[in-house]
């Protein structure tokens, strides 16, 4: 490096630098020998009986749907069930417009449901939390 402790060495050029953005939830080890561990626990509350039960009765009835014929309304209930299965396991419950929207596709689905005990059971769930 070029100064007064090293006259007439080569400049280097600029210095490299390192930038490191958020970290959270992470890990992080520099040198040849080194090593990173961590552990993440979020505390998840107990969800509602209730969302239990249709968390269950949702995959259950999305297994009975995996045997039916593939159309336009099947799809669109699986749909409103894959969204509310991820609301149940993320959030810990399935709010009021999720209730609405599964329950709307379950009445548009009733042909093809009509015969499905785990259709029945979705419907009578979500009438349970949405009251009525």
């Amino acid at each position: 490096m070029p100064g007064p402790e090293h006259p007439g060495a080569p400049d280097p050029g600029p210095e490299p630098s390192v930038r490191i953005g958020n970290v959270d939830r992470s890990a992080v080890s520099i040198g040849a020998h080194s090593r990173a561990r961590t552990h993440n626990e979020e505390a998840v509350a107990p969800r509602d009986p209730a969302q239990e039960r249709l968390l269950a009765e949702v995959r259950n009835l999305r297994a009975d749907l995996a045997r039916c014929l593939r159309t336009e309304t099947v799809e669109v209930l699986d749909a409103e069930l894959v969204g509310t299965e991820a609301e149940i396991t993320t959030t810990g419950a399935a709010g009021p417009p999720r209730l609405a929207r599964l329950r709307a596709a379950l009445t548009t689905a009733e042909g093809v449901t009509a015969m499905l005990a785990s259709a029945a059971a979705v419907g009578q769930a979500v009438g349970l939390l949405a009251g009525g």
